[in-house]
């Protein structure tokens, strides 16, 4: 082979190789362009549709990871390097990931399933995976719970979405349980009286519904009188302290004596 054909083979391959380097070049700049107004008018849609924006966030992500792994591998089909080895490699990386993460995949199913559903938003007071506690936030993988006692704690979504779920927000009005072990001497009815007009002047206690105040039991001691007002749940603990100083305070205005348990015995003379 003399020094022009070495020439012209050296000549024509690299202009070859030019011409697909920037073939690819071009594919990869379009390419990009076009994933970007992919994902934009997918977050677009999403948006208008009021999606939980950390949903849109995340599912833009995978959906960008997606189209970019797709866009390099169509690259490197043009250049004629085979894709399947590729392919089969990320398949079977993803398997690998998948086993290993299996509990965080589970978290994060669950994580977008509450973002859609919505069962408790930030701000709620709930009972979620075995904890009390106000959400302070929303993740595709865990939950953030602030607990009464000021703790910030993080609970995997899969043990929330998999478990009872108690929103104590839902409702407009929350009842406060509390009761009022009386003497047997006192007169229950009177002590009904009593404690409705007491709960009534509670700060925060709701008027629709009205508390409720019944009696509940009757034991060997005497009766046991319910007390139940109703209060929205950012109030709820101001009542429920409330509600136990006014049954203290009215049985201690009223006189009545505390109460404690007594029994006849009786005697079989010898």
């Amino acid at each position: 082979m003399d020094l022009e054909s070495v020439q012209n083979f050296l000549g024509t391959t690299i202009a070859d190789l030019a011409i697909k380097v920037l073939a690819a070049i071009a594919f990869w700049i379009v390419g990009r362009w076009l994933i970007g107004r992919v994902i934009a008018i997918m977050s677009g849609a999403m948006n208008r549709n009021h999606i939980d924006p950390t949903l849109t966030k995340y599912l833009g992500s995978i959906v960008n990871v997606a189209l970019n792994i797709a866009l390099v591998l169509g690259i490197l089909g043009y250049f004629g390097i085979q894709t399947t080895s590729f392919a089969a490699m990320l398949a079977g990386a993803g398997v690998a990931i998948g086993v290993a993460w299996s509990g965080m995949l589970g978290n994060f199913a669950a994580g977008a399933f509450m973002l859609v559903l919505r069962p408790i938003k930030v701000g709620d007071f709930v009972q979620v995976g075995g904890l009390v506690g106000t959400v302070h936030e929303l993740g595709l993988f865990a939950t953030a719970i602030i607990t009464p006692d000021n703790v910030f704690t993080l609970v995997g979504n899969s043990k929330i979405f998999g478990d009872t779920i108690q929103n104590f927000s839902a409702r407009p009005t929350r009842r406060v349980e509390r009761t009022a072990q009386l003497a047997g001497s006192v007169d229950a009815l009177d002590a009904i009286a009593r404690f409705k007009a007491a709960v009534a002047k509670i700060p925060n206690v709701a008027t629709d519904p009205a508390p409720e105040v019944n009696l509940l039991d009757i034991n060997l001691v005497g009766t046991v009188i319910s007390v139940r007002p109703y209060c929205h749940t950012d109030h709820y603990w101001q009542v429920y302290f409330d509600t136990n100083e006014a049954i203290v305070r009215v049985c201690k205005e009223a006189g009545w004596p505390a109460p404690t348990p007594s029994q006849l015995i009786k005697t079989m003379p010898a």
